[in-house]
């Protein structure tokens, strides 16, 4: 069984735009400290089910009376990449009982299985940081706009969720990360924020690049720590856009890279190059989820649309999946699997739960 996540680096600048990729596989919670499959383990043999192409990791899991078992789990394909859009109809549940050899498939229409909304357990959020340092105010502002515009409608939910927010900040070359809008769940306030961006937003035409990194880590981890004493499941995306290097030397390379090896693998970062400028190794060490490069600001949206695609598509791989289970009070403990399939690929994970107090009257 495919229990590990492997890695996927490709890496390339030419003269047209280039990207470097890491394999999304850097996701895990407290939840979830046991592997690749969080809190669950593998799908006992007697199912034959074969080797996993998809891997479910469980991140919680609840059970509500009368009778129905919430699993909320993250799906990835076995280089690590996000997989979203799956539907209830794409899993099949199997339960074992104490009388049982095996698992039992239970009906997916009989016992109410759903997709359901997971906001009340998970928060998203994404930090947008921009470089306005004067090579950027005084060359490709209008584009940098325009991209960052694009990626908001792209990453933001159509319609507004308190689990899903992003805030935006900039750094030029002081000892701060200003922030430019807090973190909100509403696409037009943050559009009216990158619309509000002019050329002498900036008094230090510098570049705190590796402060920017720092700090915006410490807000990320912060924002994870908050989830986190509010019982909430959270994850944070923070995604660094600039055309240069580090010109104020006010903190180290090595301090900056720390900072995102050290982060809380909860956080994901990617990192948006333009131009000759800059230095790609550092930026691809930053940005270790993904990061891209464009040679000319005519190439910026297509990059910052890159991005956009790839931090949706993880924040829409976690699933809260519930269903109601015919298991009765007395039955004890019992054994669940969940198998998903999409296409050709599958993958399934096993874990337990208690039906104490289970009846009918689910729905």
């Amino acid at each position: 069984m495919k229990t590990c996540i492997k890695f996927l680096s490709l890496c390339f600048i030419v003269f047209s735009l280039a990207s470097c990729g890491n394999a999304e596989d850097d996701v895990a919670f407290d939840f979830n400290a046991n592997g690749d499959l969080g809190i669950g383990k593998p799908v006992d043999d007697c199912l034959d089910l074969g080797e996993n192409d998809l891997i479910l990791s469980i991140q919680d899991k609840f059970t509500t009376l009368p009778g129905k078992v919430s699993v909320f789990f993250r799906v990835s394909d076995a280089l690590g990449n996000p997989v979203s859009g799956l539907t209830a109809d794409q899993f099949t549940i199997y339960e074992q009982g104490r009388n049982d050899d095996c698992f039992n498939t239970i009906s997916t229409s009989e016992s109410f299985a759903r997709i359901s909304p997971n906001s009340q357990i998970f928060s998203n959020n994404t930090l947008l940081v921009l470089d306005l340092s004067n090579s950027v105010l005084s060359s490709s502002l209008n584009e940098l706009k325009s991209a960052s515009v694009s990626f908001i409608e792209n990453v933001m939910p159509a319609t507004a969720e308190d689990s899903f927010k992003m805030a935006i900040y900039w750094f030029d070359g002081e000892d701060e990360l200003h922030l430019l809008q807090p973190l909100t769940s509403v696409k037009d306030e943050l559009t009216l924020a990158i619309e509000g961006i002019t050329d002498d937003i900036s008094e230090d035409p510098s570049t705190d690049l590796y402060g920017a990194v720092i700090k915006s880590t410490d807000i990320a981890e912060g924002l994870l720590d908050e989830a986190r004493a509010n019982s909430t499941i959270s994850a944070a995306s923070v995604v660094l856009f600039t055309d240069g290097t580090d010109q104020a030397s006010r903190y180290s390379e090595t301090e900056a890279l720390a900072q995102v090896q050290e982060a809380d693998l909860n956080i994901s970062f990617y990192t948006i190059g333009l131009g000759g400028e800059i230095d790609a190794e550092i930026l691809a060490e930053i940005g270790r989820t993904f990061s891209v490069f464009a040679v000319n600001k005519e190439e910026l949206e297509t990059t910052f649309n890159d991005i956009s695609f790839r931090v949706s598509e993880r924040a829409n791989s976690f699933y809260l999946f519930e269903y109601c289970t015919p298991k009765r009070d007395g039955s004890g403990t019992n054994n669940l699997a969940i198998q998903v399939t999409d296409g050709s690929l599958q993958g399934a994970v096993q874990t337990e739960f208690n039906a104490t107090g289970f009846s009918g009257g689910c729905q």
